[in-house]
């Protein structure tokens, strides 16, 4: 499968309410350990075979210095995760949910993929890039096949815990800074990239809202229709708690960066799932926005939650013009209520410093 590192590098591309579990079971979920004092960071990574013992316990030494408490890993790694647990860092496995093109199960289910409102499968008409090969949530069958491939990783005891990724429809609406790489003006939710209009998903909204999307004019504002989906994909982010659950680990997510770009851009209701934790992708740069954005975006993400669970501020190295720059975006997001960054790309020495610095000027 293709690393999320290389899909960011080469494309640039990066799930209304459903009723909340009881306060029980939302106290029974584990949340990611919190630090004694200040905040916690956290560090998204593909584990590099070539390393050696020493580069990772000097590197993830590094890390814990600066405030990092945590590495989300996309590729299950035990000398890695071992490594890192070592230095006293969190060790959780990343693993995409609903865009799973791997070609076994592509060749065993194609019935599996979601369809778009022109008629298309992703199974055979991947949208944008020929990695996007999204599931439909509907499916009881996708969802058992989720909860069963997530247990694997939970049982693993070096594993510390999970972290959700596309876990989501695909993206109806772009970034805008993506609109000229795709040739694409996406000021309106165009057929070919509006999921998921497959006869499983059309039946159960006939059957929840006694309506034939179909013969719906413009099925694409409709509230009805919309909120049945955003329900689709928090069901199966419910089915995933619960797994997470039972090994008695946190479950954490990657989501777009404002409860509302979420809605709008790919059907995503993040604010109302009972997971550990959060962290919105807040890639300034992909939005056409200054460094201030990130400020912002943290505000109305914590404001959402209003405490349910933390918000850790997805930063994307790649986006700042300087380490003064970072510096800046890190102290915007701690001082608007972040619990803390979690980085992705070259965690520099430079980069490194910049998140200490942040956190101490903060703290003040």
């Amino acid at each position: 499968m293709t690393n999320r590192r290389k899909f960011v590098q080469n494309s640039l591309l990066v799930g209304l309410a459903a009723p909340l579990l009881p306060a029980v079971a939302q106290a029974a979920l584990p949340a990611p350990t919190p630090p004694k004092a200040g905040w916690k960071h956290w560090v998204w990574t593909n584990p590099d075979q070539k390393d050696t013992a020493d580069q990772l316990a000097e590197r993830y030494r590094s890390y814990y210095e600066a405030g990092v408490r945590g590495i989300f890993f996309e590729a299950d790694s035990e000398r890695h995760f071992r490594a890192a647990k070592a230095q006293k860092l969190e060790a959780h496995r990343w693993i995409w949910t609903m865009n799973r093109g791997e070609k076994t199960l592509l060749a065993a289910h194609p019935e599996w993929y979601a369809v778009s409102r022109k008629g298309d499968s992703c199974a055979t008409h991947p949208p944008y890039v020929d990695y996007y090969r999204w599931l439909c949530p509907s499916r009881e069958e996708v969802k058992q096949y989720l909860e069963q491939d997530y247990a694997a990783a939970l049982k693993k005891d070096y594993i510390d815990g999970i972290h959700l990724d596309y876990v989501r429809f695909c993206d109806v609406i772009l970034p805008v800074n993506l609109w000229d790489k795709y040739g694409i003006v996406q000021t309106s939710e165009l057929p070919e990239y509006d999921f998921c209009y497959c006869p499983v998903c059309k039946a159960a909204y006939k059957a929840e809202c006694g309506e034939d999307i179909d013969k719906v004019q413009y099925p694409e504002a409709s509230p009805s229709w919309r909120a049945f989906r955003y329900q689709r994909v928090n069901e199966v982010v419910r089915r995933l708690t619960a797994v997470a659950k039972q090994y008695r680990k946190p479950i954490t997510a990657a989501v777009f960066p404002t409860p509302d770009i979420a809605h709008r851009n790919v059907k995503q209701d993040w604010v109302n799932w009972n997971i550990s934790a959060v962290c919105p992708m807040i890639y300034h740069g992909f939005y056409k926005e200054n460094v201030s954005w990130i400020g912002q975006a943290v505000k109305e993400g914590v404001g959402a939650l209003n405490g349910k669970f933390p918000l850790y501020a997805g930063l994307y190295l790649s986006d700042f013009k300087s380490d003064a720059e970072l510096t800046q975006g890190i102290e915007l997001a701690l001082r608007h209520g972040a619990a803390g960054v979690s980085l992705f790309g070259n965690v520099s020495a430079a980069a490194l410093g910049a998140l200490k610095a942040a956190s101490a000027t903060v703290r003040g």
